[in-house]
């Protein structure tokens, strides 16, 4: 016969709770025959008090006690958390038993008695259950060991996000500060959409790092703090206009949201510049609702003057292509409301 497992280079300690002395000191007998070390309880709460004080590397229970069974005490045993292996015995055939103290959390069942097969049954029973502990450390503990990497990949990736929103946003200073001293309108505005698109860009990764995110952002959550920056950059007393957004909460992947926040900052500072007469207030609009289960529809409208397609581009041109460039990396494009009365734009992606 084999010689049994030891923890820790001792004998294995066996916990055998049972309320018949006789039996038990022939199990104990039997089983140290065999290089196990057996603690005898006549009862569940002296079990339990055994088991609290450590020690204890498996254990067996006994089904019939006075007063309970054990299926009153296993429920305790398994509450202690980290607890051994149980192994449950009972003289009875009734397999509802082995059923009931399987589903309680037993780790094995056996039909107790104290011939030498029997012996050997609750021996290979004691293994396995002992095999089966071991198994379930391990696993808990490699889980363990992945969370806590996964945690610190996190907590890296956070600072670069941090890292990368914050050299954004001094570049986007540099280029606020450029703009100061240019004299040239034309410069000034171009400088000012950089401006716009770099913030656009930093927002993300502002959002990815304040929300402990990986790999993807609330797009409503973004779309408002960027938009809200962006009314209070533009908006003075020549465009006192007004930036609404109305979206349905979602997440999508980081570089798509780079892309929607780049197109969503283009169409809405196109708007807020040549949507109203200089000194009128309006309005402009930021729509997202879902298509089916898997696309979203973007609308970025306004209630203004139009604007004529035949028409050469206001301003360098740039704008129009970044639009068509990102829109098309997402797979889309855009196009524009001819029946609405002033601009609307309106564009769908997918979500996946």
């Amino acid at each position: 016969m084999s010689e049994p497992s030891r923890v820790a280079d001792r004998p294995i300690r066996v916990l055998y709770i049972d309320d018949d002395p006789a039996l038990g000191v022939l199990m104990r007998k039997g089983l140290e025959r065999r290089g196990y070390l057996v603690e005898l309880a006549p009862d569940g709460a002296i079990g339990l008090e055994r088991l609290a004080q450590g020690g204890v590397d498996v254990i067996v229970l006994d089904h019939f006690f006075s007063g309970e069974t054990g299926l009153d005490i296993l429920p305790r045993i398994i509450e202690m958390g980290d607890h051994p292996p149980v192994i449950y015995a009972t003289a009875s055939g009734d397999t509802s038993i082995a059923v009931a103290a399987l589903k309680a959390g037993a780790d094995d069942y056996i039909l107790k008695g104290a011939s030498s097969d029997e012996l050997d049954l609750l021996v290979a029973a004691l293994e396995q259950g002992l095999e089966r502990a071991r198994f379930r450390r391990e696993t808990a503990q490699s889980q363990e060991v992945i969370r806590q990497q996964r945690d610190h990949a996190e907590l890296l990736l956070a600072e670069v996000n941090h890292r990368i929103a914050n050299s954004l946003g001094l570049a986007a200073a540099l280029v606020r500060m450029q703009a100061s001293i240019m004299t040239d309108q034309v410069a000034i505005d171009a400088l000012q959409e950089t401006q716009m698109r770099i913030n656009a860009i930093a927002a993300v990764h502002r959002r990815l790092y304040t929300n402990r995110r990986v790999g993807t952002v609330q797009v409503d959550e973004y779309l408002g703090s960027l938009l809200g920056e962006l009314e209070i950059s533009m908006r003075d007393e020549k465009r006192p206009h007004r930036i609404n957004l109305k979206s349905v909460p979602f997440t999508i992947a980081t570089d798509k949201v780079i892309t929607l926040g780049l197109i969503v900052s283009e169409l809405v500072t196109n708007a807020f510049k040549y949507a109203y007469p200089e000194g009128q207030t309006g309005e402009v609009r930021v729509i997202l609702e879902p298509v089916g289960q898997d696309q979203m529809r973007v609308s970025v409208e306004d209630d203004g003057i139009g604007f004529d397609h035949a028409k050469p581009p206001k301003g360098t041109g740039l704008g129009g292509k970044i639009l068509t460039a990102m829109a098309g990396s997402l797979k889309s494009e855009i196009n524009y409301d001819a029946d609405h009365q002033g601009t609307r734009a309106v564009f769908t992606f997918a979500l996946d």
